[in-house]
């Protein structure tokens, strides 16, 4: 296997730092929040590209942790590092009890459930006022270090990393194997023992953890939430990252988090122009690269190369 096969995770990241040594705030602001919508993108692919549950609420998660964390280091007076994960446990349980009811349901009729429940929770955070503020939002959040833009990157890049590298055990195991499995055919499951209900029970309960994670990062690198950020667009943007990056493939997601993020950015100087080429290149890539940037079967192959395992590897 040559060098590039074998670090090619790595350079996934490379434009991130070179983004960031440009030296200025706004260029750190754009490389911190690729990066948080790169775990976003990673977390809603285990959920969508490996297990096949399609959802359509996945902003609302990511709302959840955000303001787990803010409410938790505002309101209780813990520090940001420790409310992090609580904020990733409070909205994997939460958004995991709301969703429960739906894990009966299958392709369109689950993508439309989470639908239903991300207005729901961008509802509750928009009018419950007494605890969320409403569209006023809440604001003073802490940073994790008390940094500048500079060193709120570097804390949000060894978060991110961390994080993927957990997704990329969950995918590439035994487990993300029957999920796998999942998605194909309910029924193969059941004829191997598993339980369908079960794996879509953990599954959530693990994208949801990360999606919260996310959350929480953006509350404590921009300081101030409100429930306008965690809209439908958003569930839309992070699916759209996962498709055009490659249902199932971890760099696909990488890819496609990187791509909608700097791309508008870097379109900036044409103006008007910026969104409607941003919107072409999007249909362009889905017309001639169906199956994302960086499709699964590309993904796993570089795995099991990486790992030295042949095909036969479960």
């Amino acid at each position: 296997m040559n060098a590039f096969n074998k670090y090619s995770y790595l350079m996934l990241l490379l434009p991130l730092p070179a983004l960031a040594y440009a030296d200025s705030g706004y260029a750190w602001r754009v490389a911190t929040t690729a990066l948080i919508f790169i775990l976003l993108a990673a977390s809603a692919n285990l959920l969508t590209g490996v297990s096949g549950l399609m959802s359509l609420g996945h902003g609302a998660i990511y709302g959840l942790g955000a303001y787990a964390s803010a409410l938790l280091s505002t309101q209780c007076g813990l520090g940001a590092w420790l409310a992090l994960p609580l904020a990733g446990a409070a909205a994997s349980l939460i958004g995991f009890l709301v969703t429960l009811p739906t894990l009966r349901l299958v392709s369109i009729y689950f993508a439309v459930a989470t639908l239903g429940i991300g207005e729901i929770i961008y509802v509750t955070l928009l009018n419950w006022v007494d605890l969320t503020r409403g569209p006023m939002g809440i604001t003073d959040i802490p940073t994790l270090g008390g940094g500048g833009q500079g060193a709120i990157f570097w804390e949000t890049l060894a978060i991110t990393l961390a994080c993927l590298y957990l997704i990329h055990r969950v995918m590439h195991s035994y487990y993300g194997n029957a999920l796998r499995a999942l998605r194909e055919d309910d029924q193969c499951i059941q004829a191997l023992g598993l339980s369908p209900f079960r794996l879509k029970s953990q599954v959530l309960l693990v994208s949801y953890f990360f999606a919260g994670i996310a959350g929480a990062l953006w509350a404590h690198t921009t300081g101030y939430i409100a429930p306008d950020s965690f809209k439908f667009d958003q569930s839309v943007l992070i699916l759209a990252m996962v498709v055009v990056g490659g249902l199932g493939s971890l760099p696909g997601a990488i890819i496609g988090a990187i791509l909608l993020i700097a791309l508008p950015e870097v379109l900036r100087p044409i103006g008007d122009y910026r969104m409607f080429t941003v919107g072409l290149i999007l249909f362009l890539t889905i017309l001639f690269r169906p199956k994302g940037l960086w499709p699964e079967a590309a993904a796993l192959k570089l795995v099991r190369g990486w790992w030295g395992l042949r095909e036969g590897w479960k």
